[in-house]
């Protein structure tokens, strides 16, 4: 297939890098060269099938890492995903025609990536809380009280999990892109964790006087078919349901902007926020939300650099669309 000198042909290893791609189902490959051998031939260009925007970012040996644009139309929202060696079919371009380079991919795994849930999480994490420790100042009244506060909140957002270790707090919810061959429809709402964390922080201070800070990050996760999550029938056992990129960087943003601000490189924050989630976020029109302060870290888990936003939960709030 594909062997018109029109047609650039790339193998898995030399899938172009940081430009614009298309994802595409296996199933529009034969259709897809027809139609571009008869376009070579002086025919009118038609369009095949449907296409996925994306980014290849970072080749593996046995994967390709990618980013998926879930949304560029009411907000920039891009999920990291990687692509497995054994569902690519093959990638296929033509510079002469301007036609980005696509990328075919097996069915199933194109179909699982729509409807499959992902996560958003955040870590909020109480400041100063041994040193109130230490003096005193934590009791176990006002601990009861603090859980008490957080269940009435938590009663209000049933679609949300809420795990607390007293002087930390992990939240989590599930979100699908949408997929509109299977009528599911994308419910992805990122605000939300924003007005939380500016909840939780004033219920920290009311009942245990001391500040919060949270981290927050969204994507994917591979607990994708279940649900927020797992207690055993023993009621013993309780599983997070997480495992993923996002879930990782919760924890490598908080170390790493623990070392810059005891450094100096930057002030302590009352939010950090993935670049993805940051970006994810519907501002007003006239927020120059590329001008926030960031900060570069490395994670485990994505082969490319990547950078988180710290700012006060005020400024975020008030810029937000609707705010």
């Amino acid at each position: 297939m594909f062997q018109h000198d029109k047609f650039d042909n790339y193998t898995f290893e030399d899938v172009p890098l940081n430009q614009d791609l298309y994802l595409v189902d296996e199933c529009y490959l034969h259709e897809y060269e027809k139609a571009m051998l008869a376009f070579f031939n002086g025919e009118e260009d038609k369009k095949v099938g449907y296409v996925s925007a994306i980014a290849a970012r970072k080749v593996n040996e046995n994967s390709i890492e990618l980013s998926l644009y879930a949304n560029i139309y009411d907000r920039f929202h891009v999920v990291s995903i990687a692509l497995p060696r054994d569902q690519f079919v093959v990638c296929v371009g033509c510079w002469q025609c301007d036609e980005k380079p696509r990328i075919f991919v097996k069915s199933t795994w194109l179909e699982n990536i729509y409807l499959r849930s992902y996560s958003i999480f955040a870590l909020i994490d109480a400041d100063n809380f041994k040193r109130a420790l230490e003096c005193g100042k934590i009791t176990r009244d006002k601990l009861v009280r603090l859980r008490s506060e957080i269940d009435f909140v938590a009663a209000k957002h049933p679609d949300i999990s809420f795990i607390s270790f007293a002087d930390s707090l992990l939240l989590k919810s599930n979100w699908s892109i949408g997929y509109f061959k299977k009528s599911v429809k994308c419910n992805y709402e990122p605000e939300v964790f924003i007005a939380l964390a500016e909840e939780i922080d004033a219920i920290y201070q009311t009942t245990l006087g001391v500040h919060t800070h949270a981290v927050i990050t969204q994507g994917s996760n591979e607990y994708y078919d279940d649900s927020l999550l797992h207690i055993s029938p023993s009621a013993n056992h309780i599983s997070l349901n997480s495992l993923g990129v996002p879930f990782a960087q919760l924890m490598e943003i908080e170390e790493a902007a623990k070392r810059a601000s005891k450094a100096g490189e930057h002030p302590r924050a009352e939010l950090y926020m993935d670049g993805q989630y940051y970006h994810s976020l519907k501002y007003k029109h006239e927020f120059d939300k590329n001008s926030g302060a960031c900060y570069e870290y490395h994670s485990k888990m994505v082969g490319t650099p990547c950078k988180y936003y710290y700012a006060t939960i005020n400024n975020i709030l008030s810029n937000l669309d609707g705010a």
